[in-house]
């Protein structure tokens, strides 16, 4: 069954965002993802919805998920909204960015388990947070 949901990795200072479509075959795609500041939170969730309509928003539970789940309710308060634990989704997230961008130069010498990516990779919490959900994992 199809579905698109939009997940969202609240933080303090900046919230990481992922679309993800799940088609009829089960596989993922990731329509559109960001990292921005917290307080554009609103705008975001407008732009992703012109992007593709979702039926669901995913918030993880951890860092300054009330206020995120506040804004949600009040620009779209008949979407269906899960709050998720967001245990351990850092590291994978930091893996799952290594797989979807090289590293180059003397990021090939050191693994990548010992390495920060050069940029936030909030969006990428958000896509496992996603994952999660559509995939039961």
């Amino acid at each position: 069954m199809e579905k698109t949901v939009f997940a969202v990795d609240p933080g303090t200072s900046k919230c990481g965002v992922a679309l993800v479509h799940r088609g009829n075959d089960g596989k993922l795609e990731m329509l559109w993802h960001d990292v921005f500041p917290a307080e554009e939170m609103a705008y975001k969730l407008h732009e992703a919805y012109a992007i593709a309509q979702f039926q669901l928003v995913i918030v993880g539970g951890g860092t300054n998920s009330q206020p995120v789940v506040h804004c949600i309710r009040d620009h779209m308060p008949s979407m269906g909204m899960l709050v998720v634990d967001e245990r351990d989704t850092t590291l994978e997230a930091r893996a799952r960015y290594w797989e979807q961008n090289r590293r180059k130069g003397w990021r090939k010498l050191l693994p990548a388990t010992l390495q920060t990516p050069p940029e936030p990779y909030d969006d990428y919490v958000a896509y496992i947070l996603a994952e999660r959900v559509l995939l039961g994992g």
